[in-house]
């Protein structure tokens, strides 16, 4: 009886050895074979998607990463808008601090919700006939008051 339940541990072992072999061959051969397709320059050519329908299954997130992204985007772009407040005390380069630092919270923070639905989702979204005004509101106060300050610092230094 022994000697049976030796050979059938060992037959396990085997078993289990070829199932770990074959599952790390997968993992290295199929990226592999795509790094060498591409570099070869017979990517997409043997399928007949589109470049953004290859770059959307490329770039597909499950839904845990999306909501791990959204949280460490958001509470990034949180702390950088509060630091940059914060900075506003400092005296001479505070503001400067300021500039950087409430931009990229900013930018962050808008970032943070393209990870809930995916960029294009997102744009699409904020061209709605619903949203349309938020969106022309933000871009105007990211770009448009951005550019009248510009110019009224320029004034101010004429002057």
């Amino acid at each position: 009886w022994t000697d049976d339940s030796t050979s059938l541990t060992e037959k396990l072992q085997k078993t289990n050895q070829s199932r770990i072999h074959f599952s790390v061959q997968l993992l290295v051969s199929r990226p592999m074979d795509k790094l060498r397709a591409f570099l070869h320059g017979r990517e997409g050519n043997n399928d007949n998607r589109t470049v953004l329908e290859a770059a959307n299954e490329a770039s597909t997130l499950g839904w845990g990463t999306r909501v791990k992204g959204f949280i460490i985007c958001l509470v990034i772009g949180l702390g950088c808008s509060v630091l940059g407040v914060c900075c506003l005390f400092i005296p001479k380069i505070g503001l400067i601090f300021f500039i950087v630092f409430y931009t990229f919270g900013n930018i962050c923070s808008l970032a943070s919700t393209m990870f809930l639905m995916g960029p294009m989702k997102q744009l699409k979204r904020m061209c709605d006939k619903t949203r349309a005004f938020a969106t022309v509101v933000m871009i105007w106060k990211i770009f448009g008051l951005s550019l009248l300050f510009v110019i009224l610092q320029a004034i101010a230094f004429a002057w």
